[in-house]
């Protein structure tokens, strides 16, 4: 082992290759990722990516996405129908007398569903009341899709040109928003009040 600066007495020889090994210099990235935020920011986006990773695949998008969005279709004609306006489901079509649209993957609520569960799944809390959280929560944004489906559908049939601005900017963001609320509710007044329970 090398000697000891001679400024330094009494100290005990230093195996370099120890010092190296062990006292690396930590990054900012490395030093967030060991906090529970970091990993709660890391498990998010991994969850998150995998998930829309997994939705993108044909198969899943056969079996899963698009059943899924022909239930949504369905769901919008029962309310619809409330209000007696004779609508029908021709694949992922809804249609009237008075108006017709299509819902398609994007129009469904599952990003926003996703968004969710990702963000319920990453938290620090016991997996009975993340479970709680996703059923809640998946029931939540299905309900609240349906509202803009029925809404776009008005828009669609009352005011024609307001239908692109609605669907695309303020529908869309509101349902991504209602997602995220949707989670910082569950996360500050479920999850956290309880996570020694």
């Amino acid at each position: 082992m090398p000697a000891c600066p001679r400024h330094l007495e009494g100290c005990l020889p230093i195996d370099r290759r120890f010092w190296a090994q062990h006292n690396q210099p930590v990054t900012p990235i490395r030093a967030f990722l060991s906090t529970s935020a970091g990993r709660f920011v890391a498990t998010y986006a991994l969850v998150l990516s995998v998930s829309f990773l997994v939705l993108a695949l044909r198969p899943v998008n056969d079996r899963v996405v698009n059943p899924y969005t022909t239930l949504v279709a369905h769901e919008a004609r029962l309310v619809l129908n409330l209000f007696g306006e004779g609508a029908i489901v021709s694949g992922q079509v809804l249609s009237s007398p008075r108006f017709s649209v299509a819902i398609f993957n994007g129009c469904n609520g599952l990003e926003a569903i996703l968004i969710f569960v990702s963000g319920v799944v990453a938290f620090p809390a016991s997996w009975r009341r993340k479970l709680a959280g996703i059923v809640v929560g998946f029931l939540a944004i299905q309900a609240f899709n349906v509202v803009r489906v029925v809404s776009l559908f008005y828009v669609g049939a009352l005011r024609p040109r307001w239908f692109s601005v609605s669907h695309v900017f303020i529908w869309q963001s509101l349902v991504i928003v209602f997602g995220v609320v949707l989670w910082l509710v569950w996360a500050r007044c479920y999850a956290v009040e309880h996570a020694h329970g």
